[in-house]
């Protein structure tokens, strides 16, 4: 098979500055980038991390949900509505415990599947949330698919597991700030040639308390290419991604591998 006779799935991508605990306005904001994604062809759109209700928000476990709430209920009917998948992150609540989670929905408003942060970043997160405990794998429009939040996929190890289950298709929210840009320059693009899958990777963009979002949102392929890179603003990505992959282009380390 060539380059040429790929089959690919189109993607969309928001980057935007945080709703800040405007709950009105960020369902406000990610209606009108699921209708514009949908336009534009896009079976997905994919938020960034805890985008209900913003990431470094003093309310942000105040203000968290249980799973199949008015959240996920209002959701599923904006993706009936568009006409299009989503993947946001928000605030979970399950009794006394909190996590960052991610949800996925189908175009049909289906919840596809429900993911909480294995790999909490820093004094903070680990003081709010507690950790996910498993992963999230699924079929996304016949792709193997999982989801990852921000932190959790610099580490190679959960990249490589999810590729031997046979994983072609990472979406992850993040809100990464500065000075970690390399992260989306350098970590998800060798993530994606070195596992053989493409990476979503949907953050932030301007400031919000302390936290100075870099923006730079990607879509890596499993050539290493980056298919599509958002600047330091606002910005919707819409591109086309492989569901087949062509052998010849792929890299081979996890069958050359020789432990020592």
């Amino acid at each position: 098979m060539n380059a040429a006779m790929e089959q690919t799935y189109r993607i969309a991508l928001w980057q935007g500055p945080s709703p800040e605990a405007d709950i009105k306005a960020a369902f406000a904001t990610l209606g009108q980038a699921m209708r514009a994604a949908a336009a534009m062809g896009a079976k997905v759109l994919v938020a960034p991390e805890l985008y209900l209700p913003g990431y470094n928000q003093d309310q942000v476990t105040d203000l968290a949900q249980e799973r199949g709430g008015e959240w996920h209920m209002r959701l599923s009917a904006m993706c009936m509505a568009a006409g299009c998948g989503l993947v946001v992150g928000y605030s979970e609540r399950e009794g006394a415990a909190r996590y960052n989670s991610a949800v996925a929905f189908s175009a049909e408003g289906v919840e596809l599947t429900h993911y909480r942060k294995i790999q909490l970043f820093g004094p903070r997160e680990k003081r709010l949330f507690s950790p996910g405990e498993a992963y999230a794998v699924f079929d996304f429009g016949g792709i193997k698919t999982a989801l990852l939040i921000c932190y959790d996929i610099e580490f190679a190890p959960h990249i490589a597991a999810l590729a031997a289950q046979g994983v072609k298709l990472i979406l992850c929210p993040t809100a990464c700030p500065s000075p970690y840009e390399y992260v989306s320059r350098a970590v998800v693009p060798a993530h994606a040639a070195n596992h053989g899958l493409t990476i979503v990777y949907a953050n932030y963009c301007g400031i919000e308390g302390d936290c100075n979002y870099f923006g730079l949102s990607v879509i890596a392929n499993p050539y290493g290419e980056l298919v599509a890179q958002a600047g330091s603003g606002p910005a919707l990505l819409v591109a086309d991604v492989p569901v087949s992959f062509d052998p010849s282009r792929l890299a081979t380390q996890a069958r050359d591998f020789r432990p020592v």
